[in-house]
């Protein structure tokens, strides 16, 4: 069996005409995209050469053996992934988005109103993206006093479900 894999950035596109690419992050640690350098994507070896910042959420990269703007819009979509043993371990209050991706949502009451499809940050917070049950979709801050975890769920008060 493969060991479990983290994504840490995925290609959004082109910047610029010379091959480098805007990478959407999944990480705070800027660090750990020059740190690790090789990545697994899909099945595909992709090295990061150098990577800074941009707007927040963003990276821009230098990728090996890409150097024109064709090249590295053909990379568009592609996740950057390492083995979860490979990362540092997590400090208090540190979380893999991975580990809640489809992780059940109930009320105070116990009862299932979704799932988590995406976890989001527009700049203030994390927001959980939640697939409710009953058809459509509702964004919920990913804060304590919000959202509680429990080991089978996260419990989110109802008011958040309107």
């Amino acid at each position: 069996m493969a060991a479990e894999q983290i994504v840490l950035a995925a290609i959004a596109g082109a910047h610029g005409i010379k091959g480098e690419v805007r990478l959407k992050l999944f990480t705070d640690a800027l660090d750990s995209l020059t740190r690790h350098a090789r990545f697994d994507a899909g099945g595909r070896v992709i090295c990061v050469e150098a990577v800074r910042p941009d707007k927040p959420g963003m990276a821009v990269a230098r990728l090996a053996g890409v150097r024109d703007r064709n090249a590295a819009e053909a990379l568009r979509g592609l996740q950057l992934a390492l083995p979860r043993d490979a990362l540092p371990p997590l400090t208090e209050g540190e979380y893999y988005v991975a580990d809640y991706i489809g992780r059940d949502v109930r009320d105070e009451t116990g009862a299932l109103v979704g799932t988590v499809k995406s976890v989001e940050n527009f700049g203030a917070s994390d927001i959980l993206d939640i697939a409710l049950v009953s058809g459509g979709s509702v964004m919920v801050p990913f804060l304590a006093d919000v959202v509680t975890e429990t080991a089978d769920a996260l419990i989110v008060d109802r008011v958040w479900m309107v």
